[in-house]
């Protein structure tokens, strides 16, 4: 089998490549990156991409199609990843999260490419009072990042698919360790502050309810994905990846981090504005599709992994918010640096060197 990986050298596609490798030794493994985040590495022994077929550099709005001829499947997480970077870059975040994977899964389509696995986002739910959301109800994306998630799968719903099975994986908010770790994510970032300052600060009151998934499981629900077939949910099919188990409140992943790090004082901003985020999900669907592959890695193993992977780093920075951990704080730099362009686009000169 032969899978090509977009955005495999950010924070899930490490752990990704090596849990198809394990799973699937004989496979063929392609990665397509800009390197934004190549340099980023946490603790690795290895290069990731040391257990890719391939690795080849481009830009995902301009991904040749004839790389596409041969591929069983495609893993598109290449993305602008978060709130902060699409605040910033917003009409960039629409460019290359939505119109530009549009593009993609047309091209697939047309080049016989068997599988789509699209790396969507529980974010789209937003604010959402009552209970837990269901694929069928409605979203409230609230964010530039958010709303492209959406704009894809209304795409994806609409493309003439042929042979080709697309599967839009809503998944949970990322948690764990990785080898391109992001510390801009709400438990990784609790994690970082208990090992580097023995305090957790939660912006909020606390309140606000995250689902979570480990970045394993997040492999794990690519794979069965990229084996999907349509009798198991259509030939389009969104799906909220995670278990119902996993949904927290944010001081409840501050206290379960302290329970881990003693001595780690929880401060909790009780006058803070209600979060403008806020939603429960439930996974019910996937569970029921995917029985095989349903989350594993409960909270405090992905807590326990992340102080084992930061301690064992030597991990330090008090300041880690502007770390290159940050991925908005990376691209920052290199903007800074002359390297990297509004447009989001390597510039001539380091696209020469």
């Amino acid at each position: 089998m032969r899978i090509l990986i977009t955005g495999n050298m950010g924070y899930v596609g490490p752990v990704l490549t090596r849990f198809l490798r394990e799973q699937s030794p004989a496979a063929e493994l392609i990665g397509f990156d800009a390197g934004f985040f190549g340099h980023c590495l946490t603790g690795a022994d290895l290069l990731p991409e040391a257990r890719l077929n391939r690795q080849i550099f481009g830009d995902i709005r301009a991904l040749p199609p004839d790389l596409l001829d041969g591929v069983d499947a495609v893993v598109h997480l290449s993305a602008v990843s978060n709130d902060p970077m699409g605040n910033k870059f917003e009409a960039v975040t629409a460019e290359i999260n939505q119109q530009a994977s549009v593009r993609l899964a047309e091209a697939a389509a047309a080049r016989g490419v068997r599988n789509f696995v699209f790396a969507s986002s529980c974010s789209m739910y937003g604010y959402a009072e009552g209970g837990a959301r269901r694929e069928t109800d409605p979203t409230n994306p609230l964010t530039a990042y958010a709303r492209s998630k959406i704009g894809s799968e209304q795409a994806f719903s609409q493309l003439e698919l042929g042979g080709m099975t697309v599967t839009s994986l809503r998944f949970a908010t990322a948690c764990g360790m990785s080898d391109r770790l992001r510390l801009d994510l709400v438990l990784n970032d609790f994690v970082a502050g208990a090992i580097a300052a023995g305090e957790i600060s939660v912006l909020s009151d606390g309140t606000p309810w995250r689902p979570l998934i480990d970045v394993e499981d997040m492999a794990r629900a690519i794979a069965w994905a990229i084996a999907r077939t349509p009798e198991a949910g259509g030939k389009f099919l969104a799906v909220n990846a995670g278990r119902d188990e996993s949904n927290y409140q944010v001081r409840e992943l501050a206290e379960a981090v302290a329970l881990q790090v003693p001595g780690t004082r929880v401060s909790i901003n009780t006058n803070a504005p209600p979060d403008k985020r806020s939603y429960k999900v439930d996974f019910s669907l996937f569970k029921a599709l995917a029985p095989a592959h349903i989350p594993q890695v409960t909270l405090d193993q992905s807590i326990g992994r992340l102080v084992a992977g930061l301690s064992g780093m030597g991990f330090a920075d008090r300041d880690f918010r502007n770390s290159p951990y940050m991925r908005l704080k990376t691209l920052e730099r290199h903007m800074a640096a002359g390297r990297l362009g509004p447009d989001l686009r390597w510039v001539s000169a380091v696209r020469a060197a």
